[in-house]
């Protein structure tokens, strides 16, 4: 009798602790489930935040270029400007045409205004890329498939230098110079990206263009950011007080 009892006693023990860590186990899924709900929710909430801003400059940035005459592609939803490369350079060139300057002294001042006058995407910008993209038609030559595939991603690059070259030093507001300095990045895209008609063609015209895209910055950088610029406020004021 008495190690019957023991031994019901023992298993009675271990059922409590099994119980015990399924509980636990439960608890723990549950704490994963609402750290991953919240992450979720805050993270679409900062894009769409974002993604409202962002439709906001680019409709003023439309209404400037309207009233400048100047004819533009804009994709509201993600902020991207096109600009097709007839208005920029010659066929073949890396060497913007004097109409592609006269084109760029124009909209270089426009954009950057539309963006800085903007307090949240002046602050949460973490890049804005230049993308130069050409169409998959093949330079002159007995070239290879590959080699014809990288003389164009050389193209596409020396452009897409070449329009951020011009309007970095395009007379803009220049407090945001320093900024704006750490926020370019310049790219060559080459054929990779064409752009397609209905029917699944090419259009190499709409394919052989130059784009300007804003990158937002994560979370967790804005935050990093916003402490930055918080402690050289505070020692400002340390040193005015002094």
């Amino acid at each position: 009798m008495d190690i019957r009892r023991s031994k019901t006693s023992d298993s009675g023990e271990n059922n409590v602790f099994w119980v015990t860590m399924a509980d636990l186990m439960t608890a723990l899924v549950l704490v994963f489930m609402v750290l991953f709900f919240y992450t979720f929710v805050t993270s679409f909430y900062n894009q769409i935040e974002g993604s409202v801003e962002q439709q906001k400059t680019v409709e003023e940035l439309q209404e400037t270029l309207k009233k400048k005459n100047l004819d533009i592609t804009i994709d509201g939803f993600g902020g991207i400007v096109k600009i097709n490369d007839l208005d920029l350079f010659d066929v073949a060139s890396s060497e913007l045409s004097e109409k592609g300057k006269k084109y760029l002294s124009e909209f270089a001042p426009a954009y950057f205004d539309a963006i800085f006058s903007n307090d949240y995407l002046a602050n949460n910008i973490d890049s804005i890329i230049i993308q130069g993209h050409t169409d998959s038609t093949g330079f002159g030559g007995n070239l290879t498939d590959d080699q014809q595939f990288m003389k164009n991603m050389e193209l596409s690059m020396k452009r897409a230098y070449a329009v951020a070259d011009f309007m970095v030093n395009t007379p803009y507001n220049k407090v945001n110079g320093t900024r704006l300095r750490k926020m370019i990045l310049v790219e060559g895209a080459g054929s990779s990206k064409p752009v397609l008609t209905l029917d699944g063609k090419e259009d190499l015209l709409k394919s052989r263009r130059v784009e300007l895209k804003i990158v937002m910055r994560e979370k967790s950088q804005t935050n990093q950011q916003n402490k930055k610029i918080n402690k050289k406020a505070k020692k400002k004021l340390k040193t005015k007080r002094a």
